[in-house]
């Protein structure tokens, strides 16, 4: 079972990083502001929040009979505060921190979820 949560922290991370990355160079040509030290702390940021997430996820469901929805809102609130803060403190050119750290979660989480039940084959 430890294998199953490193590749899933792995296929996560990685995952997390393309689509952020994606979605904050998305962002950036709208606007037209460009810096390689925000795109760097997009990719610090997640490397930071979704191992995390994705951990504390797992032993949840492992070692808990709780809800998905109980288990996961809490963290990715957590996250999207967390991220928000250090884009505040840290970015150069993040003028509404929170509003672009809860969309790019929602972005990333989105993607992941429709993801999942593509594979898995569920019916919305």
């Amino acid at each position: 079972m430890s294998n199953d949560i490193i590749i899933s922290l792995i296929v996560s991370l990685a995952l997390t990083l393309i689509l952020e990355v994606g979605f904050f160079l998305i962002v950036r040509s709208i606007k037209g502001k460009h810096d390689k030290k925000d795109l760097a702390l997009v990719v610090m940021v997640n490397i930071l929040t979704n191992p995390a997430v994705v951990l504390l996820y797992w032993l949840a469901i492992l070692y808990t009979d709780i809800n998905y929805a109980i288990i996961i809102a809490p963290l990715e609130i957590s996250a999207v505060f967390i991220e928000g803060y250090i884009y505040k403190k840290r970015g150069r050119y993040f003028k509404h921190p929170y509003i672009f750290s809860i969309a790019a979660n929602a972005f990333s989480f989105g993607i992941g979820v429709l993801t999942q039940i593509i594979i898995q084959g569920v019916s919305l």
